[in-house]
């Protein structure tokens, strides 16, 4: 008879479609604008113009793999865990600051090497702090909400965390973690007055790192006006301001780009976007922002649905992930179009990346046991 149950439990019906459309139809574009923005630099310098999708179709297999295991456990194995993800996380970051362990691209050490594979630890980072957020939310919900140590012993830890993190350097995961992390404080109940105090503070941080490394403060000021040095510090923002204009109200066409031709750095990964908007123009960047914020909406649905039905560490671990996609991809957008200073951060579930594209796949299988977790509570069987 248990068999039986389990089988019925297990049917489609228990998952939510909006939200597992919403990933196929973001995965499906991000292919196709990925592939699109690749297809040159690909095909120039690794004579293989479909290169950097074949190795995104692996990286999505095997994702898609680590996803369907993450699916079978329950989530408050992950609350136990959280602690451990933790030291574990701290240590690859002092790892990847060793050299011979910790590999250079682009003057950052932010990957250690496994083999020929190299794996970028600060999005395993992003994922760890959420869990373990999450983790002490739910221990420490009073404190959090009544008193001041309540939300200094994780901003503690927070700013451990940023300091290894500004060592490779990488600015963005730091600005990411942060932001998260708030929100979630603030998710939590946290005072006003408390939030509007420590905000302040992390913004003031914040600003004195950005200013204080000759390269940040560098971008900061090409931000602010690119086309005082269009070719040198201002260089990427231009040519994606460039594309931005060549894009109008319905775009070049797919694949039709001249901006992915050796003009935009980093086009299939940081600045994907902007070739969206020259390929496929303002139509193209109001359906990305559509899926986007759909789902985000179905993300903080299910953690809403969570609490309400008294899982409250599942009801912050959606939080979590929704708070760092939404984000991620504002800051991505914003960098894009030039409201943001240049950082490297991809676009979720869209640009090419190893590293992002296996750590978004747990996530959404994490997102799809809190969902399945809370159809079986409202049936009263869990």
């Amino acid at each position: 008879m248990r068999s039986v149950t389990s089988q019925a439990i297990i049917a489609p019906a228990l998952y939510d479609k909006w939200f597992v459309l919403s990933v196929l139809c973001i995965l499906a574009l991000g292919l196709l604008m990925m592939t699109s923005a690749s297809i040159v630099i690909s095909d120039k310098q690794l004579h293989q113009p479909f290169y950097f999708l074949f190795k995104q179709l692996i990286f999505l297999t095997i994702g898609t793999l680590l996803g369907s295991i993450i699916l079978q456990i329950d989530t408050q194995y992950w609350e136990k865990m959280g602690g451990y993800l933790l030291l574990g996380v701290m240590l690859a970051l002092s790892l990847v600051l060793i050299p011979g362990i910790g590999h250079h691209v682009n003057g950052s050490a932010r990957w250690i090497g496994i083999g020929p594979l190299g794996f970028q630890v600060s999005e395993l980072t992003k994922f760890t702090m959420v869990v373990y957020m999450a983790g002490y939310l739910v221990r420490r919900n009073n404190e959090i909400r009544n008193e001041l140590s309540g939300f200094i012993k994780p901003m503690a830890i927070v700013g451990a965390v940023a300091v290894l993190l500004l060592r490779e350097p990488d600015f963005g995961a730091t600005v990411v973690v942060t932001a998260t992390t708030l929100g979630m404080m603030f998710l939590a109940g946290m005072r006003l007055r408390h939030f509007v105090a420590l905000f302040s503070m992390v913004i003031a941080i914040l600003a004195v790192i950005a200013i204080s490394a000759p390269y940040r403060l560098a971008r900061l000021t090409s931000f602010l006006n690119p086309w005082d040095r269009p070719f040198d510090t201002g260089y990427q923002l231009t040519q994606s301001l460039i594309a931005f204009g060549r894009g109008g109200w319905f775009g070049v066409g797919l694949g039709k780009s001249i901006q992915k031709m050796f003009y935009l750095p980093e086009a299939h990964t940081d600045f994907l976007f902007a070739v969206i908007a020259e390929e496929l123009g303002l139509v193209g960047i109001c359906m990305v922002l559509a899926l986007f914020c759909f789902l985000v909406m179905r993300i903080f649905l299910i953690g809403r649905t969570a609490q309400r039905s008294g899982r409250h560490f599942a009801g912050f671990l959606a939080y979590g992930f929704g708070l760092w996609l939404a984000i991620q991809f504002t800051v991505n957008i914003g960098v894009n179009s030039g409201l943001l200073p240049t950082k490297g951060l991809t676009l979720p579930l869209m640009s090419y990346g190893g590293s992002s594209v296996l750590v978004n796949c747990i996530v959404i299988a994490l997102l799809l046991r809190i969902d399945y977790e809370n159809r079986l509570t409202m049936l009263g069987i869990k």
